[in-house]
């Protein structure tokens, strides 16, 4: 193939978890203009709709669902309305996430609870869900979104997340090992572990503590879509089939 070629998705359906805002959809996007078909799902369906409106502005098909990715029967229903309009899924990037910040003496194990079941549980119930059609095809991209939380502790004064740390580790785990387990379908499984980006998510924390979380990115400023969708594309993509298990870190140098 020629190198551009390798890059290219047409052809491809894709499912993106928590793709109404944020690097859900910027990374949606990026596919879009690598000529992927687009499902969205998220917890609320407006502000998913209108995602979906704006990627069907680049050319391709794009679809919207309300999903909370904890809800086994919900999750179900996603990939069967995408499998109903699209007839295939090639590509499903986890990218639904929860965060809390409270010191962990403090926090209620329904808080715990939650960070783990959409962060963990989410990850594993549309990998189950999306996998089992993957197997059956015997191919597949799936990329689980984890954090540099999950590689580095963090000082107390940037950041108190214990819980959200210890979910994005079980992905990290999670997609190492079930890497290895379904190598034999060649279905590719990898995880993005993003830093700080300029998201609604980490609004507060930019507001608030800008100078210890500058000290802590050495390329000195936050992430952009354009940092986040092409790393996205790449491990979508053919130029990506001889890599598998990894988890590659995109955060301007925190953890060097």
């Amino acid at each position: 193939m020629n190198v551009m070629e390798l890059f290219r998705l047409d052809g491809n359906v894709a499912i993106v978890t928590g793709g109404s805002r944020g690097l859900g959809f910027w990374m949606a996007e990026g596919l879009a203009e690598a000529g992927a078909d687009i499902v969205l799902c998220a917890r609320k369906l407006e502000p998913c709709r209108e995602a979906a409106k704006t990627i069907s502005k680049i050319g391709v098909r794009s679809a919207a669902f309300s999903c909370d990715v904890s809800d086994p029967a919900q999750v179900k229903d996603v990939v069967e309305k995408a499998l109903s309009e699209f007839g295939h899924i090639d590509i499903l990037i986890n990218n639904a996430g929860f965060i809390w910040e409270e010191p962990l003496e403090n926090m209620s194990l329904e808080k715990w609870n939650r960070t783990l079941a959409i962060n963990a549980t989410g990850t594993f119930l549309f990998t189950q869900e999306v996998g089992k059609h993957m197997i059956e095809r015997r191919q597949g991209k799936i990329i689980n979104i984890a954090s540099v939380a999950a590689l580095v502790s963090a000082d107390p004064e940037l950041s108190n997340t214990v819980a959200y740390s210890a979910s994005k580790g079980a992905v990290v785990s999670l997609t190492r090992d079930l890497a290895r387990k379904w190598c034999q379908y060649n279905i590719n499984i990898n995880a993005i572990a993003p830093g700080y980006f300029a998201t609604r998510m980490s609004k507060v924390l930019v507001e608030n503590r800008q100078p210890q979380l500058m000290r802590t990115i050495q390329m000195k400023r936050l992430g952009t879509k354009d940092d986040i969708k092409g790393v996205a594309v790449f491990l979508c993509s053919a130029a990506a089939n001889y890599i598998t298990g990894q988890t590659l870190a995109v955060d301007g140098g925190v953890l060097i």
